[in-house]
Formats: structure tokens, C-alpha cells, sequence
């Protein structure tokens, strides 16, 4: 084999003139490129689906939810009057409040029976007995409340308690004293737990969320 044969040739190809025989390029420099393309691809994918999960953790972006524009936002409770006091309601304890209990109904006993259940949740009791001609048989509710005008912010709210749908209504008496007219939808006084609870959160404001501003 001739000295200018070159290596790995054999003898097949043999050099006669100035031009070579072209050699094959090799394989590895391409895979090496494909290797840095396809990594770069996939650290490219991890930082973009990084980035994605950032965002939906701390509320980034435009997008609103189905809740509406950055429904996520923290909430803070604020203070607001129970809806079942009037503006400005002083609540009085039920032993500074003196009932007068009327019957307007065609059942006997009610004002009475009503009257000593009263008496033992703590108010004071009045004049017990049947309705005046103004009222007899003419209050289809289960009872109507009536008071003075300042009784609506102050009495009358408590007296409410202990009967649910009871009307409140002012009238033109002189004195604190409030009266409880017992109308044909009555069946019974609240009971006591449920009374108890309606008067807590009359004398406690409810606090109610309100979204923070984002």
C-alpha cells in the first residue's frame, strides 16, 4: 500500500493526482445539535408552565373567574346592624319592659296562658285579658305589637322576639308601657332557646364579609 493511501482505505482508492477521494462527515457533531435544540425546547416549556402556575397561585393576569374579576381576594367581616333592629335601636332588657296581654281571638284562656310564660322569660306583666272592641277579632296575624313611638326602637324590637310575625305598630298612648294583642294565626309563644337566640343577636350586631379591595 502506497505511503500516500490514506488511512482506513485499504488499498481500494489510490492517490494518482492532487484531488482526494471525499470522506464521509461524521455523525456525532449533528446529534449533538439536535441534543441542544430539543433541551432548549424543554427548559423553555418548563419555565413557560412555571410561570402559569405562578400565576393562577397569587391571582396575576386579567382573567376573570367565575366568581368575577379576582373573586380569590381575601375578606375581612365588618360590623352591621342586626335586621331586626331599627336605626338607632336602644335594645332594653325584657325586666324594664311592662306587657299588657289581650286576647283577640274567639279561644279563651290565650291571654292568660301567654301572659304567665312572659312573666317567667323575665317581663313584667300589665293588664291581662280580651281586646278591646278596636281589636277583637279583627287582628288575623299571629298578634299584633303596639307602643309609643320611641317604643319601636327600643321595646317593642325585644317584645318581637318571643313572637314571630307579630306587626309592630305605634300609637298615640303616653307612658312606656307596650301591649301584646293576640291575633287568630297565634299558636304559641317562641320557644324559649329560639327566643333566647333571637335576642342575642338583636342585642349583638351581625358581622358581615366584606371583599377586600384588591
Amino acid at each position: 500500500m502506497s505511503m500516500l493511501t490514506p488511512p482506513g482505505m485499504g488499498g481500494k482508492y489510490r492517490i494518482t493526482g492532487d484531488k482526494y477521494p471525499r470522506m464521509r462527515r461524521s455523525r456525532r457533531r449533528g446529534r449533538l445539535v439536535v441534543g441542544v435544540v430539543a433541551s432548549a425546547a424543554a427548559l423553555g416549556l418548563v419555565g413557560w408552565g412555571t410561570l402559569q402556575l405562578i400565576d393562577v397561585f397569587t391571582g396575576g393576569g386579567d382573567k376573570a373567574t367565575a366568581a368575577g374579576p379576582k373573586a380569590d381576594c381575601a375578606t375581612r367581616a365588618t360590623p352591621s346592624p342586626s335586621a331586626s333592629a331599627s336605626p338607632g335601636a336602644v335594645v332594653i332588657k325584657p325586666n324594664r319592659i311592662t306587657v299588657n296581654v289581650f286576647n283577640a281571638t274567639a279561644r279563651s284562656g290565650l291571654a292568660k296562658k301567654t301572659a304567665d310564660e312572659l312573666k317567667k322569660r323575665g317581663f313584667k306583666i300589665g293588664d291581662v285579658g280580651n281586646a278591646t272592641a278596636e281589636y277583637d277579632k279583627k287582628v288575623k296575624g299571629t298578634g299584633l305589637l303596639l307602643g309609643p313611638p320611641a317604643s319601636l326602637r327600643t321595646s317593642l324590637p325585644v317584645l318581637a322576639t318571643q313572637l314571630s310575625g307579630a306587626e309592630q305598630r305605634p300609637d298615640g298612648r303616653k307612658g312606656a308601657d307596650v301591649d301584646l294583642v293576640i291575633g287568630d294565626g297565634f299558636k304559641a309563644l317562641n320557644s324559649k332557646a329560639v327566643a333566647d337566640k333571637a335576642l342575642a343577636a338583636l342585642s349583638a350586631p351581625e358581622r358581615a364579609p366584606v371583599k377586600k379591595s384588591c
